[in-house]
């Protein structure tokens, strides 16, 4: 039953990160597609669809976490360990790009022909393509060539800084569009005895950067030491 667990588990983990992989390269080519021939403003038009998908996908890491499978899986099939990534760093990060890309750019068409969205999806795009493809090869094939271990552990380097200024951008340009518009407000008087305020969910989702940046920079900094070295020692 261990074996069949394991074969379970490489058979998910190859079909999720090659699927992920030609859904992030699908981005990658759409967005310099439209760069080439029209610029910045259409590059959303012309990746929203494969990004809408791919980025809301990510969800699965979360779901088919080892902690939040049936009992009776984890014990008979052995199933420890199906996701590497601890949830403490793979929540903050999904939960942040599915507000901007389903509750920022999805929700306000106004923000979609920023340059900020262009350096967002480069950065994104750069980072994913590079992880799946680094995960799928060692699902599939039990090994990973050098030269992509050291890009899976060295591009979020340059594309984590960037990424994240360009997310803060794009939160804060949106704010007057969330004022004006209302959109996703709950005002009282009403039936549940409840009010929200998405403008200002918004500035809360700006302040958690302060926190959870660091914390997440300095993560994947540690992670990188750990691969690198152990890549040394074999």
């Amino acid at each position: 039953m261990a074996a069949d667990g394991s074969m379970v588990r490489r058979l998910y983990l190859s079909i999720y990160n090659w699927v992920a992989f030609i859904g992030w390269a699908q981005v990658l080519c759409y967005m310099i597609l439209a760069l080439l021939d029209k610029g910045h403003e259409a590059v959303y038009a012309a990746i929203e669809r494969p990004l809408l998908f791919t980025q809301t996908a990510a969800i699965l890491e979360v779901l088919v976490f080892p902690s939040s499978l049936p009992l009776f899986i984890r014990e008979n099939w052995r199933l420890r360990g199906l996701l590497r990534s601890p949830v403490s760093s793979t929540l903050p990060q999904i939960t942040g790009r599915l507000f901007i890309t389903w509750g920022i750019l999805w929700s306000f068409p106004e923000t979609q022909s920023y340059i900020f969205v262009t350096s967002l999806l480069i950065c994104w795009c750069i980072i994913e393509v590079t992880r799946y493809s680094f995960y799928g090869m060692k699902e599939s094939f039990g090994f990973t060539p050098s030269w992509l271990l050291w890009l899976r552990y060295s591009t979020f380097i340059a594309c984590f800084p960037v990424g994240v200024v360009s997310e803060i951008c794009l939160a804060y340009t949106v704010l007057p569009f969330m004022k004006a518009s209302e959109k996703y407000c709950l005002r009282m008087p009403n039936k549940w005895n409840f009010s929200f305020n998405y403008f200002y969910a918004n500035v809360f989702f700006m302040a958690l950067y302060v926190p959870v940046v660091p914390y997440l920079f300095h993560h994947m900094i540690a992670q990188r030491k750990k691969a690198l070295s152990k890549a040394k020692t074999t």
